[in-house]
């Protein structure tokens, strides 16, 4: 099984500057249900399905499986989706011997901005950028297929 360890984090100031790489990604939910999320994704011009499990206590670990699909396909799967639709563009940001995916969203989640960086074990450390604000890992209001029903913009 592959296991999905990360955190999450508020971004704070200037980041694409030091961004290496952006991508544009609009993503769907055929599922939303908490514990299991079935997700399409199309990424620049590329298509993916992703299913994940349950979070774990601290928030930080789950199952994750992906597979790249042909695009057509995932505009098709697009049509299946329930309501709301993810619109983003990814950064990606080298801090020392990790990679932060900066995500700043548009439409009904605009004027947020995440950063996640993906780890090999819970407890190990790594340099925060500059940017980097408030940890949210454990902040379910902060998932993807949670903001897609109870957009940022929408809070109080």
């Amino acid at each position: 099984m592959a296991q999905e360890i990360e955190r999450k984090f508020l971004v704070k100031g200037e980041f694409k500057p030091e961004a290496y790489s952006h991508s544009h990604i609009v993503q769907g939910y055929i599922s939303s249900a908490r514990g299991r999320t079935v997700r399409v994704r199309i990424r620049d011009e590329k298509g993916y399905l992703t299913i994940k499990g349950a979070s774990n206590a601290s928030g930080t670990s789950r199952y994750e499986w992906e597979k790249e699909i042909p695009l057509d396909e995932a505009h098709e799967l697009m049509k299946l989706c329930e309501p709301g639709v993810i619109d983003k563009t990814r950064y990606l940001v080298r801090s020392g011997q990790h990679i932060f995916e900066v995500d700043e969203f548009y439409g009904e989640n605009e004027g947020l901005i995440l950063a996640e960086v993906e780890l090999t074990s819970e407890d190990e450390s790594f340099e925060k950028p500059q940017f980097i604000g408030e940890e949210v890992t454990c902040d379910l209001r902060y998932y993807n297929s949670n903001l897609m029903k109870q957009p940022f913009t929408t809070w109080k």
